[in-house]
């Protein structure tokens, strides 16, 4: 089969950018716009939804409550934790509250 180049402009840090995404997946800048424009045309267009979100994504939010519940989990010393443990201070306390509920 025959190829063909195709040059795009994009600022360069932009480039740089994707290609630390696109390493870390396991493959290069040229395999992952291949990808896109094979996907693209399968779909018939644009591989992805091209719409407004209709309030702000803040991921940030969730990602510093998750680091705060890790850290007290850690001062807690219940970091480590087995899931069997858990479950069964979860039902001690279920019980212990049913207890005092009657």
């Amino acid at each position: 089969m025959a190829t063909s180049l195709l040059q795009v402009r994009v600022e360069e840090s932009l480039k740089d950018d994707a290609a630390r995404v696109f390493e870390s997946l396991g493959i290069d800048t040229s395999t992952a716009v291949r990808m896109f424009l094979k996907r693209a045309v399968m779909e018939n267009g644009i591989p992805f939804r091209m719409t407004l979100p209709k309030a702000p994504y803040e991921a940030e939010r969730g990602y510093r409550a998750m680091l705060e519940i890790g850290e007290a989990a850690r001062r807690d010393g219940v970091a480590d934790m087995p899931l069997a443990e858990i479950n069964a201070e979860i039902e001690a306390s279920r019980a212990e509250r049913r207890v005092s509920e009657t």
